[in-house]
Protein backbone atom coordinates (compact mmCIF):
# COMPACT_ATOMS: atom_id res chain seq x y z
CA UNK A 1 0.00 0.00 0.00
CA UNK A 2 1.19 3.37 -0.71
CA UNK A 3 1.84 6.65 0.72
CA UNK A 4 -1.10 8.00 -0.23
CA UNK A 5 -3.62 4.96 0.48
CA UNK A 6 -2.39 4.32 3.57
CA UNK A 7 -3.10 8.46 4.30
CA UNK A 8 -6.52 8.16 2.85
CA UNK A 9 -6.97 4.66 4.95
CA UNK A 10 -5.99 7.09 8.48
CA UNK A 11 -8.33 9.87 7.27
CA UNK A 12 -11.07 7.49 7.15
CA UNK A 13 -10.48 5.25 10.16
CA UNK A 14 -9.08 7.54 12.48
CA UNK A 15 -10.40 10.83 11.93
CA UNK A 16 -13.77 9.76 10.71
CA UNK A 17 -13.98 11.42 7.71
CA UNK A 18 -16.87 11.73 5.62
CA UNK A 19 -17.09 10.05 2.25
CA UNK A 20 -17.37 13.67 0.54
CA UNK A 21 -14.14 14.65 1.85
CA UNK A 22 -12.14 11.66 0.91
CA UNK A 23 -13.88 12.06 -2.68
CA UNK A 24 -12.48 15.48 -2.91
CA UNK A 25 -9.06 13.96 -1.83
CA UNK A 26 -9.16 11.23 -4.46
CA UNK A 27 -10.11 14.25 -7.19
CA UNK A 28 -6.55 15.08 -6.51
CA UNK A 29 -4.47 12.09 -7.50
CA UNK A 30 -1.45 13.91 -8.88
CA UNK A 31 -0.94 15.26 -5.37
CA UNK A 32 1.20 14.09 -2.97
CA UNK A 33 0.56 12.34 0.64
CA UNK A 34 1.88 15.73 2.14
CA UNK A 35 -0.48 18.31 0.02
CA UNK A 36 -4.05 16.30 0.32
CA UNK A 37 -4.50 17.45 4.14
CA UNK A 38 -3.66 21.27 2.84
CA UNK A 39 -6.13 20.93 0.24
CA UNK A 40 -8.55 19.48 3.19
CA UNK A 41 -8.02 22.22 5.58
CA UNK A 42 -8.32 24.62 3.27
CA UNK A 43 -11.78 23.43 2.50
CA UNK A 44 -12.80 23.26 5.70
CA UNK A 45 -12.69 19.48 6.12
CA UNK A 46 -9.93 19.49 8.28
CA UNK A 47 -9.15 21.70 11.65
CA UNK A 48 -6.21 23.20 12.69
CA UNK A 49 -5.57 20.31 15.51
CA UNK A 50 -6.33 17.76 13.02
CA UNK A 51 -4.49 18.92 10.35
CA UNK A 52 -1.33 18.86 12.78
CA UNK A 53 -2.04 15.06 13.68
CA UNK A 54 -2.48 14.01 10.35
CA UNK A 55 1.19 15.73 10.02
CA UNK A 56 2.21 13.56 13.25
CA UNK A 57 0.97 10.41 11.39
CA UNK A 58 2.84 11.12 8.10
CA UNK A 59 6.10 11.57 10.06
CA UNK A 60 6.07 8.32 12.05
CA UNK A 61 4.73 5.90 8.88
Amino acid sequence: MNRQTRLLQYLQDDLALPQDALSLANRFQDRTATQIPIILWQYGLLNIEQLGQIYDWLASV
